[in-house]
């Protein structure tokens, strides 16, 4: 009987919120995407040079979305899902 009323008592409680999660959700996806437009800009024969790897994508954007997804990941941290 008592550990019934204990079990009762006790409630599953997550440290973050439904909020929260979607946001680091988010932020992971905008990091993932940031990595991904990182990628590639090689070329098959090291004799040959491509400038490709210095456009602006992979120079700019890229690491700018992942920095902004880290942002995000912080902010979702530190919300407060408890807050209307």
């Amino acid at each position: 009987m008592g550990e019934q009323k204990r079990k009762a008592d006790t409630q599953t409680e997550f440290v973050f919120g439904r909020k929260n999660y979607k946001f680091m959700i988010i932020g992971l996806a905008v990091i993932g995407l940031g990595f991904i437009l990182m990628s590639g800009g090689g070329s098959d024969d090291p004799n040959v040079f491509n400038p490709e790897i210095f456009n602006f994508r992979r120079i700019r954007l890229a690491p700018t979305l992942v920095l902004l997804g880290f942002a995000i990941e912080v902010y979702a941290i530190l919300l407060n899902p408890n807050k209307k």
